[in-house]
């Protein structure tokens, strides 16, 4: 059933915008959430949280007009319950049903549709180069990004095409004028926005060791070598070839203080190498993402800054906020980095999660090979990231 196939309840329902929910759930308050999603979206993609209670009742057994009390009983009606679904519609159907019923209801705006456009810039204060470091943060999907700017100047690491508009009206609030969009690698879990930004006079890069990986595009953007500068005012970032997660994976040295590991690391695993060439390549690539940590990252200093493209439900951010950790930190708290070789490729390959949603597809869009609009690309990369080698944390216990 289509969201405006859904009748109007008679019951006035309060409509709670996305933004204002996430506030409540990092304010640490209890919630309790009503997802009327099928059940398999429900499994693969919800909204979660320490003091969020989720219940799962697909819209359908709310359309009857005697509602099965099974159902009713699995609804708390001692405190006020949020309605959610994909894009609006069901929730405000089934809150309006609970409320003709005496529940004390709302229901998110816009549904996980909405909670997907929430985007926030957090600044990396720990960050100790020249410039200034933000962090965009994705709650939705985990996605990661990071805009320095410095002397008039900025640039854009790992950015989204569903948020190209939010990047340029930034730039211009800070007063600078954006000059780079660069990506690590050929993402598989959501749609680049490096082209959009580049056709809005942004010079778009994409790494050298990518392209061929069927770069339809790189004869019209900027490629990076490893050991390539771009200069951003008085500071510098610099490419670092960390193949492993995917051929041409490079992260990005920021100011010489934060290492941009799009998803060759993360602050709580390690990446999962598997996306490219499937299972069977996956061991030699896994062995080329230990040579890659060992040699190019692990061997930086400790303070060095490490922010990957995502972070999971597993990660705690730093004080300031940002999912970002220095890499002394990391190399103590995670195993991972420093088994030998061959337990770090069993350890990697043992327990490999859901590849992501629609990956494929969103891949080929990446590579240029597959055209869609801004609508298509959003519904694409809708859902979990699932990059990380495990979906059981790496780091710690």
């Amino acid at each position: 059933m289509n969201p405006e196939d859904f009748p109007t309840p008679d019951a006035d329902v309060e409509t709670v915008e996305p933004e204002t929910l996430k506030d409540r759930i990092d304010a640490g308050e209890s919630v309790t959430l009503l997802d009327a999603r099928m059940e398999s979206d429900y499994d693969e993609w919800r909204i979660d949280g320490e003091n969020v209670t989720s219940i799962n009742v697909p819209y359908f057994e709310f359309l009857e007009d005697d509602i099965d009390e099974d159902v009713l009983a699995q609804i708390p009606d001692d405190r006020e319950v949020t309605v959610l679904c994909a894009k609006g519609g069901a929730s405000e159907f089934v809150a309006g049903t609970l409320a003709d019923r005496g529940y004390d209801v709302n229901h998110l705006e816009d549904g996980m549709n909405g909670w997907a456009r929430i985007y926030e810039a957090v600044e990396v204060t720990d960050y100790d180069g020249a410039g200034t470091l933000l962090q965009y943060q994705r709650p939705s999907s985990g996605c990661l990004g990071y805009l320095l700017y410095d002397d008039g100047e900025a640039a854009i690491v790992d950015p989204l095409r569903a948020f190209t508009d939010r990047y340029l009206a930034d730039a211009d609030d800070l007063g600078v004028d954006l000059q780079y969009a660069l990506d690590t690698h050929i993402h598989a879990d959501h749609i680049s926005g490096v082209r959009a930004l580049d056709d809005e006079g942004v010079e778009g890069v994409v790494p050298e060791a990518a392209v061929d990986r069927g770069v339809t595009y790189a004869d019209e953007l900027t490629t990076a070598a490893d050991g390539d500068t771009f200069a951003v005012g008085d500071a510098t970032i610099e490419a670092v070839y960390t193949p492993g997660h995917t051929t041409g994976m490079t992260s990005y040295l920021v100011g010489d203080s934060l290492l941009a590991t799009g998803d060759g690391l993360f602050i709580e695993s390690v990446a999962r190498p598997d996306l490219e060439e499937g299972d069977d390549g996956a061991p030699d690539a896994a062995r080329m993402l230990y040579e890659s940590l060992q040699e190019r990252v692990v061997s930086l200093p400790d303070d060095t800054l490490v922010g990957g493209a995502h972070f999971s439900d597993a990660a705690e951010p730093a004080a300031d906020g940002t999912y970002t950790a220095p890499v002394g930190d990391l190399v103590e708290e995670m195993d991972a980095l420093t088994m030998d070789e061959d337990d770090f490729v069993e350890l990697v390959l043992a327990d490999m999660p859901p590849r992501p949603a629609n990956y494929e597809d969103i891949i080929a869009t990446n590579l240029g090979q597959n055209a869609v609009d801004d609508d298509e690309a959003f519904t694409l990369e809708l859902g979990p990231n699932n990059c990380a080698a495990s979906q059981e944390s790496l780091a710690g216990d």
